[in-house]
């Protein structure tokens, strides 16, 4: 079923305004993706694991919601972020993914209300996979999967090339290590045939000697 299979596909939906959070979570959750939404840029990067120093207070905790109750950090398929956001933009959270080893591979889409072809170009071209203009609709968000489902071929692509290459490795090392074991072995044997060859020699030379082929002859003593 698509439900099914949609479902294994998380979004991270970043946005500084509670209605447009609200809104682009429901679209999301009408699609069967399962939705996490977080109020900034900062702490949209403290959910995928990069701490950044800002102007937050360190005591403050990032607001995340997911929408199956849980708070359990887990992969992110897809982040959805808004273009105008307080403190860092849409545009510099882009930036820092795609900066990020770790996260660079995860697609990001922005949202904006402002239609400005400069900014909707300079998105695409650091890395941005879609520009949605507000309000969403829900035949925007049909645009995402595809760029979800590229993104785990590559992944599972990959994780089967490294475990070949792994692969290749071990099977290189058993070839490396049989020719050695084989040539310890066929010196073992040359070692043992060269302990046993003198008691082989002594054996013969005992077998040839004449004192032990020569018959005794038996004297009969008479009685005169």
């Amino acid at each position: 079923m698509v439900m099914a299979e949609e479902s294994e596909f998380h979004v991270l939906a970043v946005d500084d305004s509670l209605l447009d959070r609200k809104l682009i979570e429901k679209l999301l959750r009408t699609s069967s993706y399962q939705v996490t939404t977080v109020d900034s840029g900062s702490k949209a990067l403290e959910f995928l694991g990069v701490h950044e120093d800002d102007s937050t207070s360190p005591d403050s905790s990032p607001s995340v919601s997911s929408s199956d109750g849980n708070h359990q950090v887990v992969e992110v398929d897809l982040v959805i972020t808004d273009y105008c956001m307080p403190g860092m933009t849409g545009y510099d959270l882009l930036k820092k993914i795609k900066e990020s080893s770790s996260l660079r591979n995860i697609p990001v889409v922005i949202m904006s209300s402002e239609n400005v072809p400069s900014r909707i170009s300079r998105c695409l071209e650091e890395g941005a996979e879609e520009f949605f203009l507000k309000p969403v609709r829900q035949s925007d968000l049909s645009r995402l999967k595809p760029h979800m489902m590229k993104t785990k071929l590559n992944d599972r692509t990959q994780r089967e090339e490294v475990m070949e290459e792994r692969g290749g490795e071990r099977c290189g090392r058993e070839i490396e290590i049989e020719p050695e074991a084989s040539q310890q072995h066929h010196q073992q044997q040359q070692l043992s045939s060269n302990n046993s060859a003198p008691k082989r020699k002594a054996m013969d030379e005992m077998a040839l000697s004449p004192d032990r082929t020569r018959p005794r002859a038996t004297i009969a003593s008479t009685t005169p």
